[in-house]
């Protein structure tokens, strides 16, 4: 890094290097928000430990966080922490483990730097631990992984890290391993420090060095033998030494993994138990060790937003400033709290910033840092940290916040579509405009939440990621906008997409008195692959259609697929070439040529054939041994197609299904009645996937 010069300003409490953006992520009741209640503990930033189990963490502050006892937003803290006497900052963001609040680790990880994926040692590798993997390495963030609950019945600390290996195809190599398992787990060796550590004091927090135990020593070395070889597969330095028979010193090894753990070629493990206090201090080691600072992640790629062209940006105080923004939040206090990740530049409190996205200027108000709900005022947040602000208009998730005279545009983030609709009704007429703009409110939070009204019946429709989510929105309107509303039964959020390819002719011709209308485009209508999106490419030569007609074109193309063909569901997954057309040097106009687009996707949509989709849930069930035949009987009737059993321990076993949404509802009463409350289960979504002809005649008939 010595090469990277860049200036500092001379009012940052701890130097950019120093600093560690981290997210703890995994999949539900694995462990995150007790594991961020000790390190906020050890950190000095709380005096008293919370829990997740009495309600009273810090980072789950909403009130349907404490009474359900899990994650539902993910919260913002710093805290401080000594290395070998070298104090550095983390700023930490515990994300929900539920798959209903996906979107909430998606920004996340866009912002953060490394992350700490924590598991369950009993329940190893879940489903939605693979999705957060997967969204981690979407934005190339490096990982440790912590294997957590050491202390339950059944803890596997190999067989986690195995799991590791070979359902996440990473290379891990463990530098702390468990001193004893299950009741007996007392501490944890360091790996290539070759020592042991204990945990003092009432809560842990006094840290005890000595020898490693004898009858371990032979363990610790087939670790240490193990992770050297690992590591001399992804690193040159240490190969080098391997292959003279030489040993690599202390440091060296250090270097080596944090290189390794930021090129994506290496995941360190670590061991702990969070609710017993055992393991996290040398946790926080390895997040400064392994994981990167600011600076680490050096060039900031975006683009220039009057040309389109690539746009380089630094990390440092002195740069221009750009910002990303990516979480909002409606605060009863201070109204709306617009969290941001500086990448380069300061922000001041009152500065003037520019959003490329509406072209127009924002002031950034009051700047707070942020610790869970509670705020502190800040008069300047420096290159590479986390805060809020208060003041900005127009501005929603996603968006860059820069200089006018020197702007760019960071790359976005991308959301997974609803897969749950339902209607609501306001329980009277006057409650109304409070539930309408209690549903605006919300949907500006959060990406996932859709609000739409249905033109034929007039209802407001709402769509989520899962039932859980929806049941949080409603609560929340009754909470926070004293809205009380009636909803109906959960409907699924189906789609339609195109069966073979097809070509429209279509003129638009309006003559009434005066000035007519005119507009006439030719488009093929392509089917593409799942999940490529829409696509729309302008072909037409010669000038048939004059430039300014094209983009309305493309509107009108874009609002008849929101609201479907077939029946009334958005059209996915299509590529629409406009190759040719004609126009009217006195009747055209945009809104003819929009009209045109629409009713030319419309005629090719038909010709092509039109089939439902329906999202699928990879569905994750844990069943005692004595109740799987009844389950699996269960799972195949729901149209429910098995991918694989896993023999468990303690009699358990798990399955793994792919089964339509529609077919889920109420799943959690039977499983409890098949198994008298033993089983368990876990789903998110998967992927779209034809709806069978019998069914689809149903739900068009129902439309």
């Amino acid at each position: 890094m010595s090469d990277k010069v860049f200036a500092e300003s001379p009012n940052r409490a701890v130097p950019l290097r120093q600093v560690r953006n981290i997210g703890i992520m995994a999949h539900i009741d694995a462990g995150k928000t007790t594991l961020t209640e000790r390190i906020l503990y050890y950190t000095g930033v709380n005096y008293k430990i919370g829990d997740t189990h009495e309600g009273t963490a810090t980072m789950d502050w909403m009130k349907q966080e404490q009474e359900r006892g899990i994650t539902i937003t993910s919260a913002a803290t710093t805290c401080f922490w000594n290395l070998d006497d070298v104090r550095h900052r983390i700023n930490i963001i515990d994300t929900p483990g539920h798959v209903d609040f996906t979107a909430e680790v998606e920004r996340s990880l866009r912002v953060l730097d490394g992350a700490v994926a924590v598991f369950c040692s009993v329940g190893k590798v879940q489903p939605q631990t693979e999705t957060v993997w997967r969204q981690a390495q979407k934005y190339k963030v490096p990982i440790i992984a912590l294997i957590n609950k050491m202390d339950r019945t059944g803890a596997d600390f190999e067989g986690a890290v195995g799991e590791i290996k070979s359902k996440l195809g990473a290379n891990p190599i463990p530098v702390t391993i468990p001193i004893g398992k299950e009741n007996e787990f007392r501490g944890v060796i360091d790996v290539f420090a070759n020592k042991a550590y204990y945990f003092d004091g009432d809560n842990g927090e006094k840290l005890r060095v000595e020898d490693i135990p004898a009858d371990l020593q032979d363990y610790r070395d087939e670790f240490y033998h193990n992770g050297l070889e690992a590591l001399a597969e992804v690193d040159d330095e240490v190969m080098e030494l391997y292959l003279e028979g030489e040993i690599p010193d202390y440091d060296m090894i250090q270097a080596a993994l944090r290189r390794a753990t930021l090129a994506a070629k290496a995941v360190p493990v670590c061991c702990a138990s969070a609710f017993k206090k055992r393991g996290v201090q040398p946790l926080l080691n390895a997040v400064v060790r392994y994981l990167p600072s600011p600076v680490d992640t050096w060039e900031i790629q975006g683009t220039d937003p009057d040309t389109g062209l690539e746009k380089t940006r630094h990390v440092g105080d002195k740069q221009p400033f750009s910002a990303l923004v990516f979480k909002i939040m409606t605060d009863p206090f201070v109204g709306k709290l617009y969290y941001f990740r500086i990448y380069s530049g300061i922000a001041q409190q009152g500065m003037t910033v520019f959003n490329p996205r509406t072209n127009k200027r924002e002031r950034l108000g009051r700047l707070l840092q942020m610790h869970a709900n509670q705020r502190e005022e800040r008069d300047e947040i420096f290159s590479g940290d986390i805060a809020a602000a208060v003041g900005l208009k127009n501005v929603t998730t996603g968006d860059t916040i820069c200089l006018e005279d020197d702007p760019i545009v960071l790359e976005s983030m991308s959301f997974p579509e609803p897969v749950i609709s339902i209607a609501v009704e306001p329980n009277s007429s006057g409650d109304r405009d409070k539930l309408s703009k209690g549903l605006i409110a919300l949907a500006e939070e959060d990406p996932t939440f859709q609000v739409q009204s249905n033109e034929e019946t007039g209802q407001t429709i709402i769509s989520g990621m899962g039932e859980l989510h929806l049941e949080i929105i409603l609560d929340r309107l009754v909470r926070e906008f004293k809205v009380e509303a009636t909803t109906g039964a959960p409907q699924v959020a189906y789609r339609e997409a195109i069966c073979k390819p097809a070509t429209s002719d279509m003129k638009f011709v309006r003559q009434s008195g005066g000035r007519g209308q005119y507009g006439h485009c030719i488009i093929n209508l392509i089917p593409q692959e799942r999940g490529a999106g829409i696509t729309i490419e302008n072909k037409v030569v010669g000038g048939n259609i004059p430039k300014e007609y094209i983009k309305p074109i493309e509107n009108g193309i874009r609002e008849a697929a929101a609201s479907g063909v077939l029946a009334g569901y958005s059209v996915i997954d299509f590529k629409v070439e406009i190759v040719d057309g004609s126009y009217h040097p006195v009747d055209s106009s945009e809104m003819a040529f929009k009209i045109a687009g629409s009713m030319a996707f419309k005629d090719a949509a038909k010709k092509a054939g039109i089939e439902l989709l329906e999202p699928i849930m990879k569905v994750e069930l844990t069943t005692p041994d004595e109740n799987m035949g009844d389950l699996i009987g269960d799972l195949t009737s729901r149209r429910g197609a098995i991918a694989e059993i896993n023999a468990g321990d303690n009699s358990f076993t798990r399955v793994n299904a792919n089964v339509p949404l529609a077919e889920m509802f109420g799943y959690a009463t039977a499983i409890r009645s098949l198994s008298r409350g033993r089983a368990s289960y876990s789903m998110e979504p998967a992927h779209f996937e034809k709806v069978p002809k019998q069914v689809q005649d149903k739900i068009v008939e129902k439309k």
